[in-house]
């Protein structure tokens, strides 16, 4: 029986792991789970799986859920060093699931316990990198990346051949606005760009897909995670989402990893690591599916790609603050407070306005965050005056 904690449990990708946990009785033990203040969604999941303690990071949340938990046998605990407490508890696996910098912490805590972290976090290797590389090799912990596309790649590449890999090619779909074009985005709604034509994801996740930022993202975090350089990297829109990413060797071989798109896939591989477990999702159809399309992004409509490739050329601080501004600007435009084209502009003019040194420790991470979030929010501001 493995332990496992999930951080961030009441989310897409928390809830698609509880699923696969609750339908494996005997194979896990929820050590802890955690949410932000999902109060009813957190303790029913608690409950369910007899977690040891639960906790959200806002302590506003605490009372409540102290009373939802109210002779259980589930401890509960809130604020974000609760979260961090918890991350640190020792599972076997630790699902990172928090979404955005807010999770960045926690997988820290985790990575240094020196499990398995199965990070679905992108944005903690985007804006911290290299520490957490050396955390890695550090702690001894093992990291099993969960987004589908890395997860693809983690295997389809022979660890034994992995000076023979020539090339990575990530799989994008292109959202909902691959075919619009560029003089018709500007009056794009929110509920339009996180109607994702193939996945199930949170708001924010959806967005960022809808612009291409997500795929600048994962972009950034195969160079942290995969040993090939930044131009062994290429982007490929695919439509139908059945390819999840590709390898090429330098005999010409291509490796791919194919399947429906469902989390649960990839999770599934993360938890079960080095074995295998059944999942729920429906079977690959090749004859349903019948064609598979492919096309070079469109780099003027999603100006994002270049700014996360120039992010990760330029290094240094250049990633964290390609994060952090987008962050701010994501949450802008679900507000209603931007418009969906300035997205990608306030992240461009807070790349040009910001130039720290290379942050060499968490915390100098943490402030080169902070610094970029006030710059962008500035931006926001004087767009919306």
């Amino acid at each position: 029986m493995k332990t496992v904690t999930i951080l961030g449990a009441t989310g897409s990708v928390g809830t698609s792991t509880l699923d696969l946990v609750e339908r494996a009785p005997g194979a896990f033990e929820v050590v802890a789970l955690t949410a932000n203040c999902d109060v009813e969604g957190l303790a029913a999941a608690a409950i369910r799986t007899r977690a040891k303690r639960a906790v959200v990071a806002d302590v506003s949340c605490l009372e409540s859920l102290k009373e939802a938990l109210s002779g259980t046998g589930v401890e509960a605990t809130g604020g974000a060093a609760a979260v961090e407490e918890a991350a640190a508890m020792g599972a076997d696996v630790t699902v990172a699931a928090i979404v955005g910098c807010a999770g960045l912490k926690p997988v820290m805590a985790a990575v240094e316990q020196g499990g398995t972290l199965a990070l679905a976090n992108k944005e903690a290797l985007v804006s911290a990198g290299e520490v957490m590389n050396r955390a890695v090799r550090q702690s001894g912990a093992t990291l099993l990346p969960v987004d589908s596309e890395h997860s693809a790649i983690f295997q389809c590449l022979d660890a034994r051949l992995a000076e023979r890999v020539s090339r990575i090619i990530l799989t994008a779909s292109g959202g909902p606005f691959r075919d619009r074009p560029l003089s018709e985005m500007q009056d794009i709604s929110p509920e339009q760009a996180v109607a994702h034509p193939n996945w199930s994801m949170g708001a924010k996740i959806s967005v960022d897909s809808a612009t291409m930022m997500n795929k600048g993202l994962e972009l950034i975090e195969a160079y942290h995670l995969f040993p090939v350089t930044s131009d062994q990297i290429e982007i490929v829109v695919h439509r139908q989402s059945v390819i999840h990413s590709m390898v090429e060797y330098v005999d010409g071989s291509v490796l791919a990893q194919l399947g429906t798109p469902d989390m649960r896939t990839p999770i599934a591989c993360a938890l079960a690591w080095p074995d295998r477990m059944a999942t729920p999702g429906d079977r690959l159809d090749l004859i349903k599916v019948a064609r598979l399309d492919f096309e070079a992004p469109d780099e003027e409509r999603f100006p994002a790609l270049r700014l996360a490739r120039e992010a990760l050329n330029e290094g240094g601080g250049r990633p964290a603050i390609l994060n952090a501004a987008n962050e701010i600007a994501v949450a802008a435009f679900l507000a209603g407070r931007i418009g969906y084209l300035e997205i990608a502009a306030i992240v461009a003019d807070t790349l040009g306005r910001f130039a720290p040194t290379a942050p060499d420790t968490l915390d100098a991470v943490l402030e080169v965050d902070r610094e970029a979030r006030v710059i962008a929010e500035e931006r926001v501001k004087e767009r919306v005056a």
